[in-house]
């Protein structure tokens, strides 16, 4: 993969000691890419190039857009602030802490005189960073990004008329990335409210908001796409834009050409860190209902259904003798929750909730979280090529995932062809159950390319479970022998419980 990165739209700096940084950025939001935002400026021109000597303007050309945005400017600026976080973070660097140093060695007092005595008492850093945000209530609620504020100790909100106001944080939500704010004393202040249509591609966009510190920013462009997914969590339904946004443009609105908001700016795909035209945005759709929580409960409560889940793939899809790759094939039910309880066992593939049908996994994963804890679903599923139905009690969503697989191994047998060494997990780690523990990969062979990596426990093969070499061997056979071009493998990893097919060569 190339450079660019998803960056989150954040302005941070660092004061401590008199000496002023940029602190780094997590790519929180978003899997291998970063978040950021850049400005520029757009100019408003006839369709269709003319003459030397034709007129500069035609009366009767189509227009780009509208002359211009002041009106429109006008109207929602006041209700855009700058938000102000401070934090406090432990001096002495990234690198973990060091020994504790007695004050006998001579190198306490020079590590004393930093202020920083390892083992000891460090004096704290005052961390700065700034984003963006806008009111949605007369009296001072305000909606931003949850990578803005999450880190804060104190949290300023700066009005366009330049006045400063404490706020307080009301609730944060990370899986969509958005935090509501109540600005202390807050009365008869200029707010904004949500769009209540949905945008269209090509539709004109406003985006307000303080990249880098300067407050009242305004670009303009177009939604360029819908239903981002940019691999941010399972609930990534982003707007992307072309309106330039910057480091700070985090959580500020994104405006139509009405007003109304239409959509949260978050982050921006940057190949070098500067804004390449291409931006993203938490619809409407998506914020008002996660708002509304937070103001109501301070959280957000979603349905859990308690299963890992995943794309069904071709070969996959061949593997299962399914006809299909529509659906969320479940890789692992929870232990006790809602889908153990009711039955759904690894290597499901659901298709439908409540009769509606899904077609991915991200599919499965919004109306679960939608639906909400405590309502009875009823499940659609298919096993061994039929269809199956099976009603659900939805639980809650838990704030972290499951404690992570961590084992280590020694080298077993390699597997001709498929580039893939593994071990029985009972000698390797026993007690820790039946399964054969990956020892080793070649980074060029078959395994590798369908992500097998050292340190995953294959749990079963063909729905098989294996417990040593020969039950693998066995179901590479019979695959072989029924036609199949893969095995379909149960692997467990640090990320979770998954299938993959594993090609196998012919016999």
């Amino acid at each position: 993969m190339s450079n660019s990165s998803f960056v989150h739209l954040r302005s941070d700096s660092l004061e401590a000691r008199g000496a002023v940084g940029r602190r780094s950025l997590k790519a929180g939001l978003l899997g291998a890419a970063a978040l950021l935002a850049f400005g520029s400026v757009i100019s408003v021109a006839p369709i269709g190039a003319a003459r030397a000597e034709a007129p500069v303007s035609q009366p009767n050309a189509p227009a780009i857009g509208p002359a211009s945005f002041a009106d429109l400017v006008a109207k929602v600026k006041g209700a855009v602030v700058a938000i102000k976080v401070k934090s406090l973070e432990a001096g002495g660097g990234e690198g973990g802490e060091m020994p504790e140093i007695s004050p006998d060695d001579p190198l306490y007092y020079f590590f004393k005189r930093f202020g920083e005595v390892p083992g000891g008492h460090q004096q704290k850093r005052i961390m700065m960073s700034q984003g963006s945000g806008f009111i949605i209530s007369a009296d001072g609620y305000v909606v931003t990004n949850n990578h803005v504020v999450e880190h804060g100790s104190e949290v300023e909100v700066s009005l366009d008329n330049g006045k400063s106001l404490p706020a307080k944080v009301i609730g944060t939500d990370k899986r969509t990335d958005l935090a509501l704010l109540k600005i202390s004393d807050g009365a008869n202040l200029p707010y904004t409210e949500w769009s209540s249509s949905a945008p269209r591609v090509g539709d004109w966009v406003i985006a307000v908001g303080n990249p880098f510190g300067l407050g009242g920013t305004v670009t303009a462009g177009i939604v360029s796409a819908r239903g981002r997914d940019i691999g941010a969590g399972p609930y990534d339904d982003f707007l992307q834009i072309d309106a330039p946004v910057n480091r700070g443009n985090s959580g500020g609105p994104l405006f139509d050409s009405h007003g109304g908001v239409i959509g949260v700016n978050t982050a921006i795909y940057s190949p070098s860190g500067g804004s390449v035209g291409i931006g993203f945005a938490i619809p409407t759709e998506v914020a008002k209902d996660v708002i509304v929580a937070l103001k109501e409960k301070g959280a957000v409560s979603r349905g859990w259904m308690g299963v890992q889940i995943q794309p069904v793939t071709p070969e996959i899809a061949e593997s299962l003798g399914l006809k299909s790759t529509k659906g969320a094939l479940v890789a692992q039910p929870a232990k006790g929750g809602p889908a153990e309880s009711a039955g759904l066992k690894a290597g499901d593939v659901v298709v439908a909730v409540d009769g509606e049908r899904i077609e991915t996994p991200r599919e499965l994963s919004r109306k679960i979280a939608a639906d909400g804890p405590g309502k009875t679903v009823a499940i659609t599923y298919i096993r061994g090529g039929s269809e199956k139905d099976v009603k659900l009690k939805l639980g809650t969503l838990p704030n972290e995932k499951e404690a992570r697989a961590d084992v280590e191994g020694e080298r077993g047998g390699l597997f001709g062809g498929l580039g893939l060494e593994v071990a029985p997990l009972s000698q390797v780690r026993p007690g820790a159950g039946e399964g054969l523990f990956v020892t080793n990969v070649d980074p060029d062979g078959a395994a590798a390319q369908k992500g097998l990596r050292r340190g995953d426990v294959i749990l079963e093969a063909n729905g098989q479970a294996v417990g040593d070499r020969g039950d693998l061997s066995a179901a590479i056979d019979a695959a072989r022998k029924e036609g199949r071009r893969s095995v379909l493998l149960r692997v467990k990893s640090a990320e979770g419980t998954r299938f993959l097919a594993l090609p196998v060569a012919s016999s």
